[in-house]
């Protein structure tokens, strides 16, 4: 689940990202103190929820929510704000939470469990078919069915997908968030907003910058970042 941050006051950016990175499993793809930048972020990436401030030069808050809720219902807003008077057209928007500043540790914390909540309980409804063990790809303008079992990594590359498997790459005309709804959880995982690993051929975890990880696959000639978001889920997963 990826989120991005719409506040134009620095410190409370740097507060509300340390709360999601600590309490919650959302990615934070992107950060703004601009509304317009947010919006046309919005329009071209694939984001779950929006924290967003009333406060903000150019669209104000409320009026950036109703653009973005015309734009995809699917949105959950959540409002940071310091002002209470605009709770009700707020919710008027369908906002998600209305959080105000400063930040109570307790009430963020429980309005991001709840977010979480929402999300995965959405996906689940939407990915209630089974798993398909195999995925249609191309390679030179034909098409192949290739076994999960084959595919080493996926990397997003605009609005395609290339997928390695050790017969070469292939490519999907699905974005790489589609695909990762059809995956199996048990067996891949996003390592990194551009890459999905196949957990069972990770050869090699090399200790990187910032304490976050590069992985090296089997059969293969290419390095995976593991994002510093994903580091601590990443790390239960593999029992490090």
């Amino acid at each position: 689940m990826n989120c991005i941050i719409v506040d134009d006051e620095f410190p409370s950016r740097e507060e509300l990202k340390y709360f999601v990175n600590e309490h919650s499993k959302i990615n934070i793809e992107k950060e703004f103190d601009n509304s317009i930048e947010a919006l046309k972020y919005l329009q071209e990436n694939d984001i779950n929820i929006v924290f967003l401030d009333i406060n903000m030069p150019n669209i104000n808050g409320i009026t950036l929510a109703e653009i973005i809720s015309k734009l995809n219902k699917d949105f959950i807003i959540i409002f940071i704000t310091a002002y209470a008077d605009f709770a009700v057209k707020a919710f008027e928007v369908k906002a998600f939470d209305y959080i105000l500043k400063p930040y109570s540790e307790e009430r963020i914390i429980k309005s991001l469990k709840e977010v979480e909540s929402k999300v995965l309980q959405k996906d689940s409804q939407q990915n209630k078919s089974i798993y398909c063990n195999s995925i249609v790809l191309y390679q030179r303008e034909k098409m192949y069915v290739i076994s999960l079992e084959d595919i080493l990594c996926l990397e997003a590359c605009e609005r395609e997908t290339k997928v390695y498997t050790k017969k070469g790459i292939y490519i999907s005309k699905n974005k790489i968030s589609d695909i990762e709804k059809t995956l199996p959880e048990s067996k891949f995982y996003r390592t990194h907003r551009s890459y999905i690993v196949n957990l069972e051929k990770i050869e090699e975890i090399i200790p990187w910058f910032n304490n976050t990880y590069n992985l090296k696959l089997k059969n293969i000639d290419l390095s995976i970042p593991v994002s510093r978001n994903n580091i601590k889920e990443f790390k239960k997963i593999m029992k490090i």
